[in-house]
């Protein structure tokens, strides 16, 4: 392997008394010596179990130092590393695996009993004396084999709420390069320590902080089970600088009185990714003078593509800000002209932490590239001074009677009301217009709505083709694994109502 991709080779041997990892709840901590050789190790298990270079490796696992074991010993290696979502049934992981065919799976104990559901691959089980073995095993010289910065390093499957999961392939050029850009871009230095509740399954779990921290030399603290005063204290308690958490989780946090009593005195920056960030979590961390800003990303793409100072975060609410140091990033209409000041178009991105294609999807890979450019799916807008917003997914905007509604918009102004407690917008067919506007909302308990009011509510800040025709009234709202809001079961919700 070629010294420049493997880099915990070199930050081992740049800090090796430094700790990389800590876990959460037992508070066992390994230096990235320790690291770096249990990936060795895990490496020369894997070459004795009859792994070559290009051989899809599994995993099915909560957050654990097994996806980077695993991770790493792949790199080294010239295997792929294949994380796996476990919220998913039995059925939807044979598919995944069917399609990826792995020749083994590691399997945590916590899922131990649908280790033989499982179709497929060998498994080996994660979390016990077995696997202790296989993180001390006897090195040898499976790490000698050539590697190209192109070659796959993971494979990350799609969420798949708008259809078939598809396997995105990762490079080892896209993961260090969204490393480098990430540090880079966001100042990050190694004290850094981030504390990492993100199913790390998920691009945002595994390379948003966690990757570009290790690189920097910082500390990932692994967490599993998120709530919000149990996340205050762990923050405090291994005197986190920087955090991403996703919205639904942010709601949870301000809502408690160990946020309210707390001031985070190590925290540099909160941030929210995965979905828009609704504006009143602006309102209670500036309430609090605590630095909150939003990133913006995806699987095939980072997932670090912008950069936004705390401080024009609070001027500029809802934007991403600009990007990053090392990437390009482009607006294009409808009619493939480039979008002008504040016109809404599809964002495109170009960089070397671009994904590299599609497993065994070719038309989707030649579908999702034009002209050396990542077509992300999402509608963005850049306002005067060059900082962009996402506006939303391309798929989710309504047209209704021949006008264009982007639904964010009317969230943002529905969330603000202050018997809501959540709020989802979307289309829904209809034979005059095409498409109505709907909204789906969760109230404050234990208060209640009308649709009259929430229309005058409605009246002053948006356009008449904006407001909801139809509020529909949910104790709660449907996620997905990452905590997005899921729009597609909310619209066959509506199908059966």
């Amino acid at each position: 392997m070629s010294w420049e991709l493997d880099w915990l080779e070199n930050r081992a041997r740049l800090s090796p008394k430094k700790t990389a990892i800590i876990d959460e709840m037992t508070n066992k901590a390994w230096t990235y010596q320790e690291l770096n050789d249990r990936a060795i190790s895990t490496a020369s298990w894997l070459h004795n179990q009859g792994v070559k270079k290009g051989d899809r490796i599994a995993l099915l696992s909560p957050n654990h130092i097994c996806y980077f074991d695993l991770l790493f010993a792949c790199g080294k290696m010239g295997a792929v590393f294949v994380p796996l979502n476990w919220r998913l049934s039995v059925q939807e992981i044979n598919e995944i695996l069917e399609d990826c065919k792995p020749i083994l799976i590691g399997v945590h104990l916590q899922f131990s009993s649908i280790a033989n559901q499982i179709d497929g691959p060998s498994s080996f089980l994660i979390g016990g004396t077995i696997y202790d073995e296989i993180v001390s095993y006897k090195k040898d010289e499976c790490c000698s084999i050539d590697i190209s910065e192109t070659d796959p390093m993971v494979m990350i499957y799609t969420g798949g709420t708008t259809g078939k999961p598809k396997g995105v392939v990762l490079s080892h050029r896209s993961i260090l390069w969204n490393a480098i850009n990430t540090v880079l871009s966001w100042n990050l230095d190694a004290e850094e320590v981030t504390i990492n509740y993100l199913p790390m399954f998920h691009t945002g779990g595994l390379n948003a902080l966690c990757i570009p921290i290790l690189l920097n030399g910082g500390t990932v603290v692994l967490a599993d089970q998120f709530t919000g005063p149990g996340a205050v204290d762990s923050i405090n308690q291994f005197r986190c600088t920087v955090i991403l958490l996703v919205p639904t989780m942010y709601h949870m946090l301000i809502q408690t009185l160990e946020f309210q009593n707390n001031k985070f005195p190590d925290m540099k920056f909160f941030l929210s990714g995965a979905a828009p960030c609704p504006l009143q979590i602006y309102d209670a961390f500036q309430r609090k003078g605590l630095a909150f800003k939003e990133g913006y990303g995806l699987t095939e793409a980072g997932p670090n593509n912008f950069y936004i100072s705390p401080e024009d975060a609070q001027i500029k609410r809802g934007s991403v800000g600009k990007p990053m140091l090392m990437n390009a990033i482009k607006i294009l209409k409808a009619d493939g002209k480039e979008a002008g000041t504040n016109e809404v178009g599809e964002l495109l991105i170009r960089g070397k932490h671009s994904f590299t294609y599609y497993w065994n999807n070719d038309r989707a890979t030649q579908e999702t590239f034009k002209d050396g450019w990542l077509c992300t799916g999402d509608l963005a807008k850049r306002d005067e001074d060059g900082f962009y917003y996402i506006v939303g997914r391309k798929k989710d905007m309504i047209i209704t009677g021949g006008e264009n509604v982007y639904p964010l918009e009317i969230e943002h102004w529905l969330a603000a009301h202050p018997a809501v407690d959540e709020v989802a917008v979307t289309g829904l067919p209809d034979e005059k217009w095409g498409e109505i506007v709907a909204a789906f909302i969760v109230t404050k308990p234990p208060i209640t709505l009308q649709d009259e009011e929430l229309r005058a509510y409605c009246e002053p800040k948006l356009g008449r083709y904006k407001i909801p025709k139809r509020f529909i009234y949910l104790e709660e709202l449907p996620k997905t694994h990452v905590g997005k809001i899921d729009k597609k079961k909310l619209i066959e919700l509506c199908n059966k109502m």
